[in-house]
C-alpha cells in the first residue's frame, strides 16, 4: 500500500516538474532515500534507542536533511494526492517512532512557513521550543516577503486548502487514540502557539493558520464526543429503568465505563482549545495583519455554527462585534459573513438576541461602508436579521437601507432590493394563495405594484426609476413583469371601495412600466449602474426573447388607448411614446395586430399636431425612426404615414414663413406662434429622419437672415432654426460622405456650410444670450467636424469641405467664453431665466456653462484653433478652479501631447499676460507681497507641477519657457535709466517656479543665457528692487540641492542627493540629443544647443544641502505619526460579556509583544479568566503534563528574538 501511494506521488510530482529536469532528479533522489528507509526500518524492539543516530526508518542524512518532512511538504503543495492515505502513512510512522514522525511534522510546519531551515533530532531533543524558533528566525530568508500562503502561480494555488484539508484529515484519523497521548497535540500546539507570537510574518501567518484550523478539527471531535455522550447516558438511562430481573448488570458497567472514558477525552479536548484560544486567538484576532485576523475571525465563526451549545454565547460573540469596527474591510467582511451563518439558523436566534441588540447599530452603519463587498454582506444580514424577526429593527434603521436601492454600485442596489423586497413585499394574505388566480387590477400582484409606486413617490428621487426597477429585478421580477395589470391599473375603472390612483401616481406607474420594459428588453443594468453589457446565456436570451414577444402582444394592443387617454399630458406622453422601442415589430404582422398598428400611427400622429413640448415631439420622432424598419413588412405602412406628416409639416411652415417674412407688415404673436411650433416640429423630425427632399435650408438660411437685418426675430425662432440648419448641414454630410453623392451636390455643402459658419458668427453679437450660447455651441460643432480630420481614415475625396477659421471667428470665439463663461455666479442672470438664487438653476447655470467651455478647448486640442488663444483660457486656472479646473488641466494635458514647446510657450504667455494686468492695475512700483503677484506666483507652480517628474521628457520646453521669460523679464528698460531694474524683472521671481524642472545642465545653459541680459553693475545689484533676479540666478546655480528645490521632485531626487553627498566633481554633463536639435521646428530653439557647446568649467563639489527632504525628519506629534491610527483609547472596561456600555472596538491593529500583553487589550477583556465550557463535561480536570514553556509566553521569545524585524 506504501509503494502504491509512493509510486502515485511520483506520477505526479514528474507531471509537475516536467519542464525542469533539476526538480525532478532532487525529488527522485528523495524518493529513493523514502524507499530504502522503509526498507531498512528497525525492530519494534529497538524502538525509541535515539532519534538522531543515524538508524532506524531514517539514516542520519535522511533525518538531518529533513528529507521525509519535504515528501510531505511536497505531497500538500502539489495537493494531488489522496490526502488520508498522507496522513495514513504519518501514522503508521508515528505509532513506530513517534519522535521521529513528530520532527518530520515539526519540519512540516517550518517548511510550510517558508523557511529553509531544519529542525534537527538533537535540537528536537535538546532545546525548547523558544530556543528552536529562534534558530529557525536566524536562518530564515530575510531577502523575500514570500512565503508558501502568499505565492502567487499555479503551483501554489491549492497549497491553502490542501495545507488545511492536511491539519483536519490528521486530527479526524488521530481523534480515537493519538490526540489523547498527551505528546503528540502538546508538542504541536506548543510549536504552533510559540511560532504565532513570532515577529516573522510567515511564522506568524502559518501557525495561526494551522492552529486556527487544528482547533476548528478539535470543535468538530468535541461535538461528535457530546453526541456520544448523550446516546451513552440515553442508553444507560434506558437499561438502568428496566425491570431488575431484565437489567443486564454487565452492561451497565459497560456504558459507565464507556461514559467516563467519553468524558475524559473531553475534559482533554476542552484543555487543548483552552490552550489554542489563549495561546493564539485572543492575540493574533487583532495582530497587525490583516489577513491574520480575517483567519481568526472566519474561524470562530464556524467554531459557533459548528458547535452552538459550547461556543455561541457572549463570551465568543464579542469579538465578531468588536472586530466589526476593524479598519480593514477584508476583516469586517469576515465579521459579516460570520454573522450570516448564524443569522440564516432561526434555531439560533434566541441566542443571538443580546448580540443584536449591542451590535445592531454598527451593522446599520456598514450598509454604507467604504468598501462595496463590505456593504453589501452588511445589508444581507440585517435581511437574515429582518427574516428571523420583524420588530428587531426600527424603521430608521429599515430607511436607511431602502435609499441604497438608487446606489450607482449594482450588488449594493440588489441587496437593497431584496431587503425592501422582503420588508415590503413578501407578507401576503393566507388568503390570497388559497384564492384561484386573478388577472389585472383584482391580482395578487395589484397592491404590490401600488406599494412600488408609493414607495418611489416617498423616496422623492422621481428620475431614478430605471435604479429602483433595476435593484428590484432578480427578487421581484414577476411583479415587475406583470405588464397586464399595470395596464389594467391605468385603464380599468377601479373596483367599488377601490381608491382610484392619483394623477402623480399615474405618472410614476408609467414610468416604472417603462423601466420595465427597457429592463426585460435590454438585459443590462441602466446607465451609469454596472460595467457595460454582457453576453448573456442560453437561458437568458429564451427569457428574453419570451418577454419581448409578452410585451408587444400586451402593448400593441392597449398602447393606442392609453396614449388616447393621455394624450394632453407631456410626461406621460413622452414615456408612453418610447415603448415601441422595445417591441419585436414581427408580431405585428405575424399575430395581425395591423389594425392596432394604424390606431398607434393616428394617435402619434395627434399628439405631433396636438403637441410643442420638444421633449414629447423628439419621443415622436424616435418612435417613428423606431417603426420605419426597411427589415418588416410594417415599413412601407408606417413610411406613407410619416410622409404625409412631414408633407403637412413643411408645407404649412413655408406657407406660415411666405406671410411673416412679408414686407411692410409687423408680425403679429399668432403669427409668432405658429411659425415657432411647426419648426419646432420640423427640427425635432429632423434630428432621427432625413428630410433632404424638402429644401430647408433655404427658407431657414432667410428666415435668419432677416433677424439679423431686422433684429426683432422672437429668440425661440432664431435658435430653433439655427438647430435645424445645423441638422440641414450634417444630413448633406452623410450623404456626401457615403461617395453616391454628385460633385454638385459636394460643391452645394460646401458653400451652404460657409455661408451658415458666417451666419452663425453674426449671431455671436446678438443681444440675447441663448440665441448667442445656440450659435456657439453649432460654430464648435461644425469646426470640429469639417476640420482637416475629416479627410483621415481614406476620406480624401472630402479634402474640399474643409474649413479652417480665420483669425476673426477665432477672436469672436475667445471673447464669447472669456465673456460668457469666466464670470461670477451672480451676473450670470440671464441665462438662468431670473432663477439665479434658486440653487437647481445656479447648478444647471454652470453644466451650461462648462459644456461651452469644453466645446471651446475641443477646438484646442484637436488644432483647429491656435494653441496660444489657450493662454486665454489657462490663466484662468487658479481663480475658477472649483468650476472649471478639471477641463483646464485636460486641456493642458492634451496640448503638452500634441506640442510640448507650443505648450509651454502657452503656459509661460498666459502667466505674462495676468503679469501686464497687474502692472496696468497695480503700477510699475507694486508689492510683491500683494495678493495679485503672489497668485500669479502660485499659478506658475501649478503649471509647474503639470510638467511630472521626467525631466527628460520635457527638457526642451522647459528650456524654451524660461528662453521666453527671461526675454519677457529684459523687454521693457525702465526709463528712469540703467541703474534702475527693467519693468518686467519681478517676472524672474515667478520664472523661478520652474527652476527646479530644469535638468542640471540646462540650469547652467540658461544661466548664460539669461547673463546675456545682464550688465556688469546688475550684477553687483543687492536692492530689493533687484532680488527677482538674485534669487533667479540662485535657483539656476548648478548644484545638487538645486533637483530637491521642487516639491514634486524633491521625493524622487532623493538617491541622487543622496549620491551628491560624497562631493564627486563632475566630469561631463549630458548634453541635447543633436537629432532632437537639428529636427526642432523653431529656429530659436538653438540656442540651447549653442550655449551647452561652450567651454565650461568644471562642477564644483556640491554644497551642504538645504532642502528639508534630506534633513533630519521632523518629530511629529503622536497624532501624527504612523501609529497614531491606532492609539489606545484610555477608556478600557473589564469584563467577558456584552453588558458593558460600550463595545471593545479593534483600536490597536498592531501585533502585541509578550512583554507587554499585561498592560494590552487583555486588560480589558480579562482572557484568563475565561475557559472554553462544554455543556455536558462535569467534574473538569487540568493537565499537568503539558510542556513547561506551553503557557509562558515570555519563554518563547525572549528580547533578542523580539528585535527581529517583522515581514
Amino acid at each position: 500500500k506504501k509503494n502504491n501511494t509512493i509510486i502515485s506521488l511520483l506520477k505526479n510530482v514528474l507531471k509537475e516538474y516536467s519542464h525542469n529536469f533539476s526538480s525532478i532528479s532532487s525529488v527522485l533522489t528523495c524518493d529513493v532515500i523514502m524507499l530504502q528507509a522503509k526498507k531498512g526500518k528497525k525492530g519494534p524492539g529497538e524502538k525509541g534507542k535515539g532519534v538522531g543516530k543515524g538508524a532506524g526508518r531514517m539514516n542520519g542524512h535522511h533525518q538531518e536533511n529533513g528529507m521525509e518532512n519535504v515528501m510531505l511538504f511536497e505531497v500538500v503543495r502539489l495537493g494531488k494526492s489522496a490526502m488520508q492515505s498522507v496522513v495514513d502513512d504519518w501514522i503508521e510512522s508515528y505509532k513506530y517512532d513517534r519522535d521521529v514522525a513528530l520532527l518530520d511534522l515539526i519540519n512540516f510546519f517550518i517548511q510550510c512557513s517558508g523557511c529553509k531551515g531544519v529542525v534537527t533530532g538533537e535540537m528536537f531533543r535538546n532545546m525548547q521550543n523558544s530556543e528552536i524558533i529562534r534558530k529557525m528566525t536566524e536562518e530564515f530568508d530575510e531577502d523575500s516577503g514570500d512565503y508558501p500562503l502568499t505565492m502567487a502561480g499555479p503551483q501554489w494555488k491549492k497549497f491553502k486548502s490542501s495545507f488545511c484539508e492536511f491539519i483536519g484529515v490528521l486530527v479526524r484519523q488521530c481523534q480515537y487514540s493519538i490526540i489523547y497521548d498527551e505528546y503528540m497535540m502538546d508538542t504541536v500546539i506548543s510549536l504552533l502557539t510559540g511560532l504565532s507570537d513570532s515577529q516573522v510574518r510567515a511564522f506568524r501567518h502559518t501557525s495561526t493558520l494551522a492552529a486556527m484550523k487544528l482547533m476548528t478539527a478539535l470543535v468538530n471531535v468535541a461535538l461528535n464526543l457530546s453526541i456520544n455522550m448523550d446516546n451513552t447516558q440515553r442508553q444507560y438511562e434506558a437499561e438502568r429503568n428496566k425491570m431488575i430481573g431484565k437489567r443486564a448488570n454487565d452492561r451497565l458497567e459497560l456504558l459507565l465505563q464507556k461514559r467516563k472514558e467519553l468524558q475524559e477525552n473531553q475534559d482533554e479536548i476542552e484543555n487543548m482549545m483552552n490552550a489554542i484560544f489563549k495561546g493564539v486567538f485572543v492575540h493574533r484576532y487583532r495582530d497587525a495583519i490583516a489577513e491574520i485576523r480575517a483567519i481568526c475571525i472566519e474561524e470562530i465563526g464556524v467554531w459557533m455554527k459548528m458547535y452552538s451549545d459550547a461556543f455561541l454565547n457572549d463570551s465568543y460573540l464579542k469579538y465578531v462585534g468588536w472586530t466589526m469596527h476593524d479598519k480593514q474591510g477584508e476583516v469586517r467582511l469576515k465579521c459579516l459573513t460570520a454573522l450570516q451563518g448564524l443569522y440564516y439558523n432561526r434555531e439560533l436566534n434566541a441566542k443571538l438576541e443580546l448580540f443584536t441588540s449591542r451590535f445592531k447599530d454598527r451593522i446599520v452603519s456598514m450598509t454604507l461602508d467604504k468598501e462595496y463587498d463590505v456593504a453589501v454582506q452588511a445589508i444581507k444580514l440585517l435581511t437574515l436579521v429582518l427574516h428571523s424577526s420583524d420588530e428587531v429593527l426600527t424603521a430608521e434603521d429599515c430607511e436607511s437601507v431602502y435609499h441604497l436601492v438608487y446606489s450607482a454600485h449594482r450588488p449594493v442596489a440588489v441587496a437593497a432590493g431584496e431587503f425592501l423586497f422582503k420588508k415590503l413585499f413578501s407578507h401576503r394574505d393566507p388568503e390570497d394563495d388559497s384564492m384561484p388566480k386573478r388577472r389585472g387590477r383584482q391580482s395578487v400582484n395589484a397592491n404590490l405594484i401600488k406599494t412600488t409606486v408609493f414607495f418611489f413617490l416617498e423616496s422623492e428621487l422621481h428620475e431614478h426609476a430605471a435604479y429602483l426597477v433595476d435593484s428590484m429585478w432578480d427578487c421581484a421580477g414577476e411583479i415587475l413583469k406583470d405588464w397586464e395589470c399595470m395596464i389594467s391599473l391605468l385603464l380599468d375603472e377601479p373596483l367599488p371601495g377601490e381608491e382610484a390612483l392619483t394623477d402623480r401616481q399615474e405618472t410614476a406607474l408609467i414610468e416604472i412600466v417603462l423601466c420595465t420594459i427597457r429592463q426585460a428588453a435590454e438585459c443590462h443594468p441602466p446607465v451609469g449602474r454596472g460595467t457595460g453589457k454582457r453576453v448573456l446565456t442560453a437561458k437568458e436570451k429564451k427569457t428574453q426573447l419570451d418577454d419581448r414577444t409578452r410585451m408587444t402582444e400586451l402593448f400593441a394592443i392597449s398602447l393606442p388607448a392609453l396614449l388616447a387617454k393621455y394624450s394632453v399630458d407631456a410626461e406621460k406622453v413622452t414615456n408612453l411614446l418610447q415603448l415601441p422601442q422595445f417591441f419585436d415589430l414581427e408580431i405585428y404582422t405575424t399575430g395581425r395586430l395591423e389594425k392596432h398598428l394604424d390606431s398607434l400611427l393616428r394617435q402619434i400622429r395627434e399628439i405631433v399636431e396636438k403637441h410643442t413640448d420638444t421633449d414629447v415631439l423628439e419621443a415622436c420622432s424616435k418612435t417613428y425612426h423606431s417603426l420605419c424598419n426597411e427589415e418588416f413588412t410594417i415599413f412601407n405602412r408606417v413610411d406613407i404615414a410619416r410622409s404625409q406628416l412631414l408633407d403637412e409639416q413643411v408645407d404649412k411652415f413655408n406657407r406660415l414663413l411666405e406671410d411673416f417674412l412679408q414686407e411692410g407688415e409687423d408680425p403679429d404673436e399668432d403669427d409668432a406662434y405658429q411659425v415657432l411650433s411647426t419648426l419646432k416640429r420640423i427640427t425635432a423630425f429632423h434630428n432621427a429622419h432625413d428630410l433632404s427632399k424638402w429644401d430647408l435650408f433655404t427658407s431657414n438660411y432667410k428666415l435668419l437672415n432677416t433677424g439679423i437685418e431686422n433684429g426683432d426675430m422672437p429668440e425661440q425662432i432664431v435658435i430653433h432654426a439655427l438647430q435645424c440648419t445645423h441638422y440641414v448641414i450634417l444630413w448633406s454630410l452623410a450623404k456626401v460622405s457615403e461617395g453616391t453623392s454628385k460633385k454638385e451636390d459636394m460643391l452645394t455643402l460646401r458653400k451652404q456650410m460657409r455661408a451658415f459658419c458666417l451666419m452663425c458668427q453674426r449671431y455671436l453679437t446678438s443681444v440675447n444670450t441663448a440665441v448667442k450660447e445656440q450659435a456657439f455651441t453649432i460654430l464648435c460643432d461644425l469646426l470640429l467636424i469639417f476640420s482637416h480630420q475629416i479627410i483621415s481614415g481614406g476620406r480624401e475625396a472630402l479634402e474640399p469641405l474643409v474649413y479652417t477659421p480665420d483669425e476673426s471667428l477665432q477672436s469672436d470665439l475667445l471673447n464669447f467664453i472669456l465673456d460668457h463663461v469666466f464670470i461670477d455666479q451672480d451676473e450670470d442672470s440671464n441665462s438662468t431665466d431670473g432663477q439665479q438664487d434658486d440653487e437647481a438653476g445656479k447648478i444647471e447655470a454652470l453644466h451650461k456653462r462648462r459644456n461651452l467651455l469644453a466645446a471651446y478647448c475641443k477646438l484646442i486640442i484637436y488644432n483647429v484653433v491656435e494653441i496660444n488663444t489657450g493662454a486665454d483660457i489657462f490663466k484662468q486656472y487658479m481663480r475658477y478652479y472649483n468650476d472649471y479646473g478639471d477641463i483646464i488641466k485636460e486641456t493642458m494635458s492634451k496640448t503638452r501631447q500634441i506640442d510640448k514647446i507650443q505648450c509651454a510657450k502657452t503656459l509661460i504667455l498666459s502667466l505674462q499676460q495676468l503679469f501686464n494686468e497687474m502692472l496696468s492695475d497695480l503700477g510699475p512700483s507694486f508689492d510683491r507681497s500683494s495678493s495679485a503677484f503672489c497668485g500669479i506666483k502660485e499659478l506658475a507652480r501649478r503649471f509647474s507641477l503639470t510638467f511630472g517628474l521626467d525631466q527628460l521628457k520635457t527638457r526642451e520646453a522647459i528650456a524654451m519657457l524660461h528662453k521666453d521669460g527671461i526675454e519677457f523679464a529684459f523687454k521693457e528698460p525702465n526709463p528712469q535709466g540703467e541703474g534702475h531694474p527693467p519693468l518686467n524683472l519681478a517676472f524672474l521671481d515667478i520664472l523661478s517656479e520652474f527652476s527646479s524642472k530644469l535638468m542640471r545642465q540646462d540650469k547652467r545653459t540658461v544661466h548664460m543665457y539669461l547673463e546675456r541680459f545682464m550688465t556688469f553693475q546688475m550684477a553687483l545689484q543687492r536692492e530689493d528692487c533687484w532680488l527677482p533676479l538674485i534669487s533667479y540666478r540662485n535657483s539656476l546655480q548648478a548644484g545638487g540641492d538645486d533637483d530637491t528645490m521642487s516639491v514634486v521632485s524633491g521625493i524622487s531626487s532623493r538617491g541622487s542627493s543622496v549620491r551628491s553627498k560624497k562631493a564627486k566633481p563632475a566630469t561631463g554633463k549630458r548634453k541635447l540629443p543633436e537629432g532632437k536639435t537639428e529636427s526642432s521646428s523653431s529656429s530659436s530653439e538653438v540656442w540651447m544647443s549653442r550655449e551647452q557647446s561652450m567651454q565650461t568649467p568644471i562642477m564644483m563639489p556640491s554644497p551642504h544641502l538645504t532642502s528639508t527632504i534630506m534633513r533630519e525628519p521632523k518629530r511629529l506629534r503622536p497624532e501624527e505619526s504612523y501609529m497614531g491610527v491606532y492609539t489606545m483609547t484610555p477608556d478600557h472596561r473589564r469584563g467577558t460579556g456584552l453588558m458593558e456600555d460600550d463595545e471593545e472596538p479593534i483600536v490597536e491593529d498592531v501585533m502585541m509583544s509578550s512583554e507587554g500583553r499585561i498592560e494590552d487589550l487583555n486588560e480589558g477583556m480579562d482572557f484568563d479568566t475565561m475557559d472554553i465550557d462544554l455543556p455536558p463535561s462535569k467534574n473538569r480536570r487540568e493537565r499537568s503534563e503539558l510542556k513547561p514553556d506551553f503557557f509562558d509566553p515570555a519563554s518563547i521569545m525572549d528580547e533578542s528574538v523580539l528585535g527581529v524585524p517583522m515581514f
